[in-house]
């Protein structure tokens, strides 16, 4: 995990340079720096330093993984990953949800308060999937 972490750290500094050259490049051309997309493009900075930061500090807590061994072959990362749901269906209903509470942020307060109730829903549907149904252990 240490590469991605140098990785995401790399790419970090290269858009703090990004950020700086955009900057200088709006304020020489408009006489003043744009804002928005300078703020957009700082923030892009600060996700990868921390991005970068978490993988590193994984890394150092959970040791060496075959992917930091550079003699390491294919087979070394082999084994399970972890547990992925096969045919869930609640992902698509936490969205749809998400998108109806969204959209009544803008439409109005009555439509809010029903999204949030449908997220709702939907959380507990998506968690206890597993405990009822054809799936339940």
């Amino acid at each position: 995990m240490k590469v991605q972490g140098w990785l995401f750290m790399l790419v970090g500094v290269f858009f703090a340079g990004v950020t700086v050259a955009y900057w200088f490049w709006t304020k020489a051309s408009t006489g003043v720096g744009e804002p928005v997309g300078t703020t957009a493009m700082a923030i892009s900075v600060g996700f990868a330093f921390m991005i970068g930061y978490y993988l590193m500090f994984t890394a150092r807590r959970i040791g060496a993984q075959p992917e930091d061994n550079k003699q390491a072959d294919i087979s070394d990362g082999a084994g399970e990953v972890g547990f992925f749901s096969p045919n869930s269906w609640w992902p698509l209903f936490v969205c749809l949800a998400a998108a109806f509470t969204f959209a009544g942020l803008v439409i109005g307060l009555w439509m809010f308060i029903i999204g949030v109730f449908l997220v709702i829903m939907a959380l507990i549907g998506f968690v206890f999937q597993y405990y009822r149904g054809h799936f339940s252990h």
